[in-house]
């Protein structure tokens, strides 16, 4: 093996094609790139996202803030602090706390929030509980009940 024995391998150097050298070279006049229209012109092409006068999808997103969720669970959501003042051993539940006037705007299903103290041993049912609302429930000597 000498220096000028070393050549390409046969078939990996390609002929680059000719374009607009008349019609018998396969791509004469207008060179594959159609007739006319701004894709057809030399020099570049559109900038990427452009969409031809539409408003283009990076300018139709939302920014900054996110997506709202689709199908979002909305909460009728209640403070343990706020239990605090219900006798020992009641049941709670989302139509026990409209009577006893705690709640007073009904949104959705009823959720226990875990801000502030509970020394009182309450039977509370609800949809939801936040893990701090459950273990000061609990540690007050309650229950938790989740209601489907």
């Amino acid at each position: 093996m000498r220096l000028n024995d070393a050549k390409p391998q046969k078939g990996s150097k390609k002929r680059r094609l000719r374009v607009g050298r008349g019609i018998a070279a396969g791509q004469g006049a207008s060179c594959g790139a159609g007739m006319r229209g701004q894709k057809a012109r030399s020099g570049s092409g559109t900038r990427p996202g452009f969409e031809g006068g539409q408003q283009p999808l990076y300018r139709r997103l939302p920014k900054l803030k996110g997506f709202p969720m689709v199908n979002r669970k909305i909460y009728t959501t209640i403070n343990v602090e706020k239990l605090a003042s219900l006798p020992p051993n009641t049941e709670v539940n989302l139509g026990s706390l409209e009577e006893a006037g705690l709640v007073s705007d009904v949104k959705g299903p009823l959720k226990i929030l875990g801000n502030g103290e509970l020394n009182v041993a309450l039977k509370v049912q609800a949809a939801a509980f936040t893990g701090s609302a459950r273990s000061k429930i609990e540690a007050a000597g309650g229950s938790c009940e989740v209601l489907g």
